[in-house]
């Protein structure tokens, strides 16, 4: 047998390394302002809602600090994120703390409530277009949060949990314009005409890679960026194809 049908492709030879290099992740993309920025807005961020807290509630309750902690991530690490727009932290927390508190009043055993709990609050965020992952924290929150978040009911709803995503909200809106970032990313207008994409040369993975590190970090990896270009060109092709 010959050489060359002894070979096998790389992919086929080793499987293995191919998966286990998927896990090691890619460098962020993103300018060494931007990190500082969100570093130091997250962390202004923290102590305000942290203070309003203690106040409300009479203690520094770590179970509602750990979603205000990710809520902060999103508003200052990944602010071009649908995830983290005002409306995504304001209603996202508001309606997961409603629902958790309901639930809590509904169902004794901690254990149903939590999964029916974080079922309902991400029912209502894709409804009303307010999706925001630290709200499930919130409505677990409001079941597991102990005596201190149980005897507000639902005023925990409103404070300290609106009044903190309030609060963050509007720093968030703040310090991110003071750092030159563009929020909140309003709706995108409604194109009148359809014009024809024209892309007369490839872009590559390092292409997209090199223009995404001269700003803040998106929340798409460049192979995902690179794909949904790619699908979007085809479907423009298409279009005009059918014209």
């Amino acid at each position: 047998m010959s050489k060359a049908k002894n070979e096998r492709p790389p992919a086929a030879r080793h499987p293995l390394r191919q998966f286990l290099a998927r896990l090691w992740p890619h460098p962020l993309a993103v300018t060494q302002k931007h990190i500082l920025f969100a570093a130091l807005g997250a962390g202004c961020g923290l102590m305000l809602t942290s203070l309003l807290s203690h106040w409300m509630l009479g203690e520094l309750n770590l179970w509602f600090v750990a979603p205000v902690g990710a809520s902060a991530v999103l508003l200052f690490g990944v602010p071009a994120s649908p995830l983290a727009q005002p409306w995504a932290i304001v209603g996202g927390n508001s309606l997961s703390a409603l629902a958790g508190v309901t639930v809590s009043l509904l169902i004794p055993d901690p254990a149903i409530a939590c999964g029916v709990a974080a079922c309902v609050a991400i029912l209502l965020m894709f409804q009303l277009r307010c999706l925001h992952p630290p709200g499930g924290a919130v409505a677990l929150t409001a079941i597991l949060g102990g005596p201190a978040v149980q005897q507000l009911g639902y005023q925990f709803v409103l404070t300290p949990v609106l009044l903190n995503s309030l609060t963050l909200a509007l720093l968030a809106l703040l310090f991110n314009n003071l750092a030159g970032r563009r929020y909140p990313h309003p709706l995108a207008p409604a194109e009148s005409k359809p014009e024809p994409v024209a892309m007369p040369v490839p872009l590559t993975r390092a292409d997209l890679h090199q223009a995404m590190q001269g700003g803040e970090l998106l929340d798409i990896d460049e192979e995902d960026l690179q794909a949904l270009l790619l699908r979007a060109e085809q479907i423009a092709q298409r279009r005009q194809l059918n014209r």
